[in-house]
């Protein structure tokens, strides 16, 4: 007789055990600091968390989506990100400018000359023709008085090259690109992203600097998510960065 009262009652006492949980949950979620605190909270919808598989399993190591307008009073992130991506922008400037290998006209017109007037590319003193395969010429009448400045950087550049001057015109020989000298160019593609990434360092610490800076009128969790996000930029930098010299390298040694 008791089985069966245990029996009927069983549907009602699961029903309050799950009703129970839920009261649990819903006190849980809509927990609120205190506004006599005096700090600021952001609302729910200021950030968001993203995770993959692996972050679920190794724990709450979730990525953090700050909206940009609710944090504007602590750090420009949309700035911030510019800063970042100027980064990256140079790093591609520098490998077009220092790293050619390229047998055309072009292939000069990235390298400046340093004259009294300042500092100009190639191709804006002189009209750049190719000769030949492998012989480039570079009519300098126009800026006579910039022959010498424009032959000692054809000389100092990067692409080993023995300018020879006739006037105002500089005969430039481009020789044969050895496994040596793509070797040497691939160095100096690892240097210059190293180069990059600690540019990225000092724009990620100077905005680590700044959140720092706004501890006054802020909650300690919310600087915390904020310098989560600005690793996060950094760390997607620095895999572009990493991806940009993979690239080149391969360019580079074929």
């Amino acid at each position: 007789m008791a089985l069966n009262h245990l029996r009927l009652l069983q549907p009602l006492l699961c029903r309050s055990l799950i009703s129970r949980s839920r009261l649990v949950v819903t006190a849980v979620v809509n927990v609120r600091p205190s506004a006599c605190t005096g700090t600021v909270h952001l609302p729910a919808a200021a950030c968001r968390f993203y995770g993959t598989k692996k972050d679920k399993a190794k724990g709450p190591s979730a990525k953090v989506n700050i909206k940009s307008a609710l944090v504007e009073d602590i750090i420009d992130l949309e700035e911030l990100k510019e800063e970042m991506a100027a980064v990256v922008y140079a790093l591609k400037d520098d490998f077009t400018r220092s790293l050619s290998i390229r047998t055309s006209p072009g292939a000069l017109d990235h390298i400046i000359v340093v004259t009294c007037d300042g500092k100009f590319p190639l191709n804006e003193l002189g009209q750049i023709s190719m000769k030949s395969s492998h012989l480039l010429i570079v009519n300098m009448s126009n800026f006579p008085e910039a022959v010498t400045a424009a032959t000692r950087a054809l000389r100092e550049c990067s692409m080993n090259l023995n300018p020879e001057v006739d006037g105002t015109i500089i005969k430039v020989a481009i020789p044969k690109v050895s496994r040596e000298h793509r070797e040497n160019l691939a160095k100096l593609a690892k240097q210059l992203s190293n180069k990059a990434k600690e540019s990225l360092r000092s724009v990620r610490s100077n905005a680590v600097s700044q959140v720092k800076k706004s501890k006054e009128g802020h909650s300690e969790d919310i600087l915390r998510l904020i310098e989560k996000q600005i690793q996060q930029m950094t760390d997607d930098v620095t895999a572009e960065i990493d991806k940009q010299l993979a690239v080149k390298t391969k360019e580079l040694l074929g």
